[in-house]
C-alpha cells in the first residue's frame, strides 16, 4: 500500500466540493467525505466524485449494535468506495459485522478501518469525561488490537501513536492519521497533531488534511506541498 495525502472535503453543498475540486488539474487527490458533506447531499455526491476518478474515504464513523452496523455498511458497498470506517469503541462483535456486511458478494469490499480515539481528545477529557484511567497511548493501542483480530484493514489515529500501533499490530495494518498541520500553520481546534514530514517518518500510511489545504488561498500548490513534505519528496 502506497502512502498518500487524503483531503477532507469539509464543505456544505455539493457545489462548493466540485467547484474546490475543480481546482486540481493534475492529479486527482484521494478524498475524504464526512458527515457534513454526506449529510447534506446524500449518496449522489458520493457518485459524483468518484466518476471525476478520485479515490474515496466515506468518513461516518459507524457506531451501533452489530446488526444494525452491518446492514448500514451492506448498504454503503454499493457506493463504490474506497475505504470506510466505523468507531472501535462499538467493540468486536460490532467489527466483525461490520467487514462481513461490507463484504461484497463477489468477495470485494473496501478498506475498512476502526477510529480509535479522535485527535481533539486530550488525556485529561479521556480521563475526566470518558472515564478511562488508562493513558491514551495504551487506549489506542488496545483499539487497535481488537480492530487487527477483528479483521479489519488499519486504524484512524493521531500521528503521535502510528509508530505504536505499527509495531503492536504489524506493519501491513493501516494507520490513517488526521491532525496534520504545517510547522507554519495554525492547530485550530486539533490537540494531538503533527507536520506532515514527521507524520512521514512516524509511521502514517495516509495522512488526512482539512484546513491547511481546502482554506489556503493557492489549495492545488498546499497540496503538493504536503504530498512532498509526507513522501519526503
Amino acid at each position: 500500500m502506497n502512502k498518500d495525502v487524503i483531503i477532507a472535503l469539509d464543505f456544505p453543498t455539493r457545489q462548493e466540493t466540485l467547484d474546490f475540486l475543480g481546482q486540481f488539474t493534475g492529479r486527482k487527490p484521494f478524498v475524504k467525505i464526512g458527515m457534513e458533506l454526506f449529510y447534506a447531499e446524500g449518496p449522489q455526491v458520493v457518485r459524483d466524485i468518484k466518476a471525476m476518478g478520485h479515490r474515496i474515504f466515506l468518513d461516518l464513523k459507524l457506531h451501533d449494535i452489530p446488526n444494525t452496523v452491518k446492514r448500514a455498511m451492506a448498504v454503503l458497498s454499493r457506493l463504490d468506495v474506497d475505504m470506510v470506517n466505523l468507531h472501535a469503541a462499538g467493540a468486536s462483535a460490532m467489527m466483525r459485522a461490520a467487514l462481513e456486511g461490507l463484504t461484497r458478494p463477489d468477495g470485494t469490499r473496501p478498506l475498512l478501518i476502526a477510529v480509535t480515539q479522535l485527535t481533539s481528545t486530550d488525556a485529561a477529557a479521556l480521563k475526566e469525561e470518558l472515564l478511562i484511567d488508562v493513558p491514551m497511548e495504551e487506549t489506542v493501542l488496545r483499539y487497535a488490537q481488537n480492530a487487527a483480530k477483528s479483521g479489519l484493514d488499519g486504524v484512524v489515529c493521531s500521528p503521535l501513536e502510528a509508530a505504536g500501533v505499527k509495531a503492536a499490530c504489524g506493519p501491513a495494518f493501516l494507520t490513517v492519521t488526521p491532525g496534520i498541520r504545517f510547522a507554519d500553520g495554525d492547530a485550530g481546534d486539533q490537540k494531538r497533531i503533527m507536520t506532515p514530514e514527521r507524520a512521514g517518518q512516524s509511521g502514517s500510511d495516509y495522512i488526512v488534511v482539512g484546513r491547511p489545504i481546502t482554506q489556503a488561498a493557492d489549495p492545488a500548490a498546499a497540496y503538493a506541498r504536503c504530498v512532498r513534505e509526507f513522501l519526503g519528496q
